[in-house]
């Protein structure tokens, strides 16, 4: 079958646009199929032989991420363009980590999205015959993909460092609402707990900003070392008083366990800070009520190893080899953006040092960063 007669189902909530590009596509010997909702794109998938969807990413009810979803555990291998009126991160990174083959922008240039259209369909083509074309191709789609990443991560960068500058404005001007309320006499009761209510829901959002940005900005950026003799047991109590206030919430036991004669290292605190909070915060986050955290300090061979482990949930074995992966994630949006452990391994390695992982269903996790106990010559350089 030519690449022109394949079955293109395109979704759009704007019914113009979506007959307008319908009749384009089919001049050009495309076989179209249209639905103005996600529900209705899932019917048809389920009834119509469909080669590739040009999906749009902002639709009432089911949006264009929902929408991708679903087609994924229908139909994996099914090729998606997403459509977007504006270049919209969060949805990138979502597509990415969802399968996406690609994304263009609106309004859309027919000959652009035509290109991508075919060069979908040809890759689908070869993944289905088994010939060593496959492997070439699967490598080629590897490298696109990382391609991508590298992009999202420049983007990534700039977004954050323009959010830092308004959020510290909005950040100080917080702060001095609040001494202004604190220092107000005559607010009537009421109205003053509704001005703590108010400041108190900004300042946890700014909370949740700041931690996404240092998330993009260290995804993105390399910083140069600041080795320094580090007592690897007081970091880990230091760690463990940071979340003590979601330790508390979930009920759980927190301990530093302390087994090596020498837990001293030199090594850059501040990444090795970020990575012990990122894999706490994850080992909090998968216990139960009364569950249990510990950081053990241990002697691995000439080097040292903080040990993270948890009596939660555990990993499923087939997410073991993706969870280092950027953007994969098992956690619900507002818990993750899958970023946590694609960075912290980075981190690890910029330290000269290792990021294991072992889990059993049902027992919990163990995370174990193994560092050497003085840097070696190429963890220095920041390049």
């Amino acid at each position: 079958m030519s690449l022109e007669r394949r079955n293109i189902l395109l979704v759009d909530d704007e019914l113009d646009f979506l007959k307008t590009l319908g009749k384009r596509l089919m001049l050009r010997g495309f076989s179209v199929l249209t639905a103005t909702s996600g529900e209705k794109a899932l019917e048809i998938l389920k009834d119509r032989q469909v080669d590739l969807v040009v999906l749009d990413v902002k639709m009432p009810g089911m949006d264009g991420i929902s929408t991708l979803k679903m087609i994924k555990k229908l139909e994996p291998a099914l090729e998606v363009i997403m459509l977007t009126g504006h270049a919209d991160l969060e949805a990138s990174l979502e597509g990415v980590k969802l399968g996406f083959f690609d994304y263009l922008t609106k309004p859309v240039d027919i000959e652009r999205l035509v290109k991508k259209i075919k060069n979908a369909l040809t890759d689908a083509s070869a993944q289905s015959e088994t010939d060593p074309s496959v492997f070439s191709n699967k490598l080629k789609q590897s490298m696109i993909l990382a391609d991508r990443l590298a992009s999202l991560g420049t983007l990534a960068a700039g977004v954050a460092h323009e959010l830092n500058n308004p959020l510290a404005i909005i950040s100080e001007a917080n702060g001095w609402l609040k001494s202004k309320v604190a220092r107000e006499q005559g607010l009537d009761d009421s109205l003053r707990q509704a001005f703590e209510m108010a400041l108190e829901k900004i300042e946890k959002s700014l909370e949740r900003a700041n931690r996404i940005t240092l998330g993009l900005l260290n995804f993105a950026r390399k910083t140069d070392s600041q080795i320094q003799e580090v007592d690897l047991g007081e970091l880990g109590k230091e760690v463990f008083e940071l979340t003590r206030k979601a330790a508390d919430k979930a009920q759980a036991e927190t301990r530093v366990e302390v087994f090596s004669a020498n837990p001293l290292a030199k090594v850059d605190p501040f990444p090795l800070r970020q990575v012990l909070l990122d894999l706490v915060t994850n080992a909090l986050q998968a216990i139960d009520f009364n569950g249990r955290v510990q950081i053990a300090i241990k002697d691995s061979g000439p080097n040292v190893a903080l040990e993270v482990t948890d009596n939660g949930s555990g990993i499923q074995p087939r997410d073991l080899e993706r969870i280092f992966e950027p953007f994969f994630t098992t956690k619900p949006p507002e818990l993750g953006t899958g970023l946590g452990l694609s960075v912290s391994r980075s981190l690890v390695e910029k330290l000269g040092g290792d990021l294991q992982v072992e889990s059993e269903l049902g027992k919990g996790s163990l995370f174990r960063v193994v560092l050497p106990r003085t840097p070696q010559p190429e963890s220095l350089d920041p390049k």
